[in-house]
């Protein structure tokens, strides 16, 4: 009974590590260009065998964070790293995360209440502080 209990409340943790590793994976191959078209919560709980409001609940009782939350974290972190390569162009970047510019640019400022273009003139700027410190 008591191996039980223990199986039980570890489950959720379970899920909640699949579903971030299956985020890393689904986004690394966003940008490796493996794939072109951004999951939906639907698909991660397929590859889960859940259901997406299971997986919701179970995120949101975990991690207070709905797993569309979660998601769009993890987007945000990525969007944060190819912003900081100059090599990217913001509309680039869009792209690369299957958004439309523009669309882009809102959801950036939604999410950062900043927009990309003030991101990347101020991690240019932490940049050349950092290497110049005295300019």
């Amino acid at each position: 009974m008591n191996e039980n209990h223990l199986n039980e409340k570890s489950r959720p943790a379970q899920i909640h590590q699949q579903y971030v590793q299956l985020i890393q994976e689904h986004l690394t191959n966003l940008v490796s260009g493996k794939v072109d078209k951004m999951f939906e919560i639907e698909d991660f709980a397929q590859a889960l065998c859940i259901h997406p409001t299971h997986l919701t609940n179970t995120m949101k009782e975990l991690t207070g964070m709905s797993a569309c939350g979660i998601f769009q974290t993890e987007i945000g972190h990525l969007a944060k790293a190819l912003l900081g390569n100059p090599e990217y162009k913001i509309q680039d970047v869009a792209l690369i995360l299957d958004f439309e510019p523009t669309q882009f640019t809102k959801w950036f400022r939604r999410i950062f209440e900043i927009t990309p273009k003030e991101f990347r003139t101020a991690q240019l700027k932490n940049l050349n502080q950092d290497h110049f410190p005295n300019s």
